[in-house]
């Protein structure tokens, strides 16, 4: 050990081992204290218990001149030497920012300590370590001496010392508590701890309760016999803390004979409750503290130990799934394999389990950025006796404590969610089947007095979806919702609004009533599209390649009818079951690769309409016509208040053989088709056969041409407003019967279709982008030639 002894300590601490006059280590201290009667006391064991007391010296010293008194404390061979002060007012005062115990420090009047020394004989101080310098009103921390000797240096140059100005007590103490096992030659605090030379006992640091030590490592090694463990309880344990990684000063515990074994854990500061056990008959303890100065005022720690056959077995702890947890008794825990399962048993299974012992389980599903999963508890057999005359629901005894909310993370070991006990006599034969409340479920068994067959549970890991609603019975990622059940509500994707796990199938039923319709709006969309090259309301196969959303219709009689497939940020247009439908199914799919967070949506069940909703109709029998939003040209408007949506359905129809030119002159309706979809409001458009229709939202510019053919003599047109749109301009279409490859004469075409004769002429834009005909140019210039003659005869036929 090294030594940091201020100088004007070592004149008088070799002025006391010595009956010489001082040595030339005197005068390396400015300026030498006058010769003064002494002041040193001196205090010696003479072996059995002692103790006293000491006080501050009277002085009396008007010139303040440097005055030292050395207090030396020496226990007989066998013992040691503890040092407490009760009462303490030294007049220095520490300069700012100098620690308890540290130098420089105190300038006026102060107190050095050293209990390190290995004897009083002369230059053994120098080689000593320094424990601190203290004044103030706060005393120093007892001491106990590493060997057989303190030393107390007093230092003052003030005019007058009061015997008040300290005052404490010493003990000379039994040493043999501090050798807990046979002494590691060559060591000062490793000890060898063999269970047959003693089951039992206490483990000190080596200067406890007084300051430990700096710069030394102890080790206790603990050696038993087979089928032996080892358990260590620590009664008092305060160590400098630096961090919860312990960096500095700390106790670590290995699960074996050497520091190469499994690691219990590491240990700092103040801990309470600690107790730990070794695995099997071979324990290491090793304490270390950093060489430095003296400026902590920790005592260390005091433990007992045992060697014992009678602890747990741990063989009941499966050893494909489960992990004995080190240091504990027989805790285990059992991480999750990906929906994998397995049991867990009582201790001593398949015998009656062993009185008082408490076991946990640490049952812990997956929660990471792909994988949340719950778990699910299945009991097989179950018998922990209550004992004679129990109360009602109550466990007096034994128990199974459980707790399905993650309370074990804060320690929240009184809040469990069930306690079960029961022998199958005046309760069902087994607890119910538990589910966890999130990724983890926690057991902990106490056996109590009473002796029983115990218990064995069958655990299964299931992915957890987050997702309200009837889930299927299998655990499968289907969610169903009924009218009868619920007539609105919410669904959303797995984990929402955290990420949904990859390679995954979901799928949303929503079923109504005959006489129901039911309507879903997205509030949320964000379905990962990395390859995403949507072109503006297609959606399909070469669209969405990686995660998706898909809709269909359902039928009464098994039929779907496809709506679209979603990705990217193109949030689905509200959506609507038919008249006589028997409701929607949604599905989501993802694939192996990156998430995101997905949707959150909302249904409601509502009387049904008629087929064409609330406006609309059938349109038929006229070569052309028009189609528009409500109040179009005024801004359509949200549905009425408590709606779930307003609905309009045209079904245009033309000849047999003919098709359907449809083209939009106007269009303006919430939402942007690859920016953010069309969540408020959407036109939908079948115009092609088979295949889901077209969605349109947005805002198209004069100069876009929004035009479409339909490839049979029929379109539908299904424009829908959810509860939460605030309202646009609207839209207009024209459509217009035409012939496409027909062979005849065609005067005027349209993008690869024959518009009816007269249909350029009515006014209307028929074709987008087309200009007025020049025919019509003649023959409303020869119309109009020919109402001016009209006009000339019937002036000139009227009489004058």
């Amino acid at each position: 050990m090294h030594s940091n002894i201020p100088l004007s300590t070592i004149y008088i601490l070799v002025r006391a081992g010595a009956a010489t006059e001082p040595t030339a280590l005197a005068s390396l201290v400015e300026p030498t204290p006058t010769k003064f009667p002494k002041c040193d006391r001196t205090f010696v064991s003479r072996g059995g218990t002692s103790n006293g007391t000491f006080t501050a010296p009277e002085l009396h010293n008007p010139y303040n001149q440097s005055r030292q008194c050395l207090y030396t404390f020496l226990a007989a061979p066998g013992q040691r030497v503890l040092v407490e002060f009760r009462t303490f007012d030294l007049r220095g005062k520490p300069p700012d920012g100098a620690a308890l115990g540290e130098l420089p420090a105190c300038m006026h009047e102060y107190m050095d300590i050293y209990s390190e020394m290995a004897s009083l004989e002369t230059g053994e101080l120098v080689n000593s370590a320094f424990g601190g310098r203290y004044c103030g009103p706060i005393p120093p921390r007892r001491r106990v001496s590493l060997h057989r000797a303190v030393a107390l240096a007093f230092f003052t140059d003030l005019t007058y010392t009061p015997p008040t100005l300290f005052y404490g007590i010493y003990r000379f103490i039994n040493a043999t508590e501090y050798e807990v096992g046979t002494p590691v030659p060559n060591t000062l605090c490793s000890f060898v701890i063999d269970a047959s030379k003693r089951k039992q006992g206490l483990l000190l640091s080596p200067t406890y309760p007084g300051i430990y030590p700096k710069d030394i490592t102890c080790n206790f090694q603990f050696v038993g016999q087979p089928g032996q463990r080892i358990r260590l309880e620590f009664r008092d344990f305060d160590l400098f803390f630096g961090g919860p990684h312990c960096p500095f000063d700390w106790v670590r515990v290995y699960d074996g004979p050497d520091n190469t074994s499994a690691i219990i854990g590491t240990y700092c500061g103040q801990q309470r409750n600690l107790v730990l056990y070794s695995s099997d008959e071979r324990l290491l303890v090793t304490f270390f503290t950093l060489p430095r100065a003296a400026n902590t005022q920790n005592r260390g720690f005091k433990g007992i130990f045992e060697f014992s056959e009678s602890f747990v077995k741990l063989d009941f702890i499966s050893k494909h799934d489960a992990e004995h947890i080190r240091g504990s008794e027989c805790d285990q825990k059992i991480l999750s394999k990906k929906e994998s399962s397995g049991f867990v048993y009582h201790p001593n299974y398949p015998f009656p389990y062993i009185q008082k012992v408490v076991c946990r389980y640490f049952i812990y599903g997956m929660q990471d950025s792909q994988n949340l999963e719950r778990v699910r508890l299945e009991f097989q057999n179950f018998s922990i006796p209550k004992g004679e005359n129990p109360k009602p629901d109550t466990c007096p005894d034994g128990y199974l404590k459980v707790y399905l909310r993650g309370q074990e993370a804060t320690d929240s070991y009184d809040k469990h969610d069930a306690e079960l006990c029961g022998d199958g006599e005046n309760s069902p034969a087994f607890p119910p089947q538990l589910i966890s409340d999130g990724p983890r479920l926690v057991l902990v068994f106490s056996s109590g007095e009473l002796q029983g067959r115990g218990f064995k549970a069958k655990y299964t890991f299931e992915t957890e979806y987050r997702v309200p609603g009837t889930a299927a019975p299998g655990g499968e990622c289907a969610f169903t919702y009924r009218s009868e059940a619920k007539k609105r509500g919410e669904f959303n994707s797995p984990r929402y609004p955290s990420n949904y796990p990859s390679h995954t199938n979901c799928t949303y039923t929503l079923v109504a009533t005959p006489n129901e319709q039911v309507t879903v709006v997205f509030d949320h969309f964000k379905v990962r599209a990395d390859a995403w090259n949507a072109t503006a309301g297609l959606y399909g196969g070469a669209t969405c390649s990686e995660d998706w959303v898909e809709a269909w219709w359902t039928g009464r009689e098994g039929t779907r009818v496809p709506l679209g497939r979603w990705c990217g940020l193109a949030t689905p247009g509200p959506l609507q079951s038919p008249r006589g439908a028997l409701g929607l199914l949604i599905a989501l799919h993802t694939d192996y690769e990156a998430v995101a967070s997905g949707f959150k949506a909302r249904y409601v069940f509502e009387p049904a309409k008629s087929i064409f909703g609330d406006c609309g109709g059938n349109v038929s029998g006229s070569p052309w016509g028009i189609v528009s939003s409500p109040r179009y040209p005024l801004p359509y408007e949200a549905p009425a208040r408590g709606a779930a949506s307003r609905v309009c359905n045209w079904f245009i129809t033309a000849k047999p053989g003919r098709r359907l030119l449809l083209n939009f002159d106007h269009f303006a309706v919430e939402g942007h088709l690859t920016e953010r979809g069309c969540p408020a409001a959407v036109l939908r458009l079948w115009y092609e056969s088979p295949g889901p229709p077209l969605e349109l939202c947005g805002e198209k510019a004069p100069g876009d041409r929004w035009q479409y053919l339909s490839s049979s003599n029929s379109i539908r047109l299904s424009f829908i407003i959810a509860d939460k749109s605030v309202g646009a301009a609207g839209w207009r279409a024209i459509w217009t019967e035409v012939t496409v490859g027909v062979g005849e004469e065609c005067p005027e075409a349209c993008g690869g279709a024959c518009l009816p004769p007269g249909a350029l002429c009515s006014g209307l834009p028929h074709c987008a982008g087309q200009q007025k005909s020049p025919r019509c140019v003649a023959a409303s210039g020869q119309a109009a030639a020919r109402a001016v003659l009209v006009v000339l005869s019937l002036v000139l036929a009227a009489p004058h």
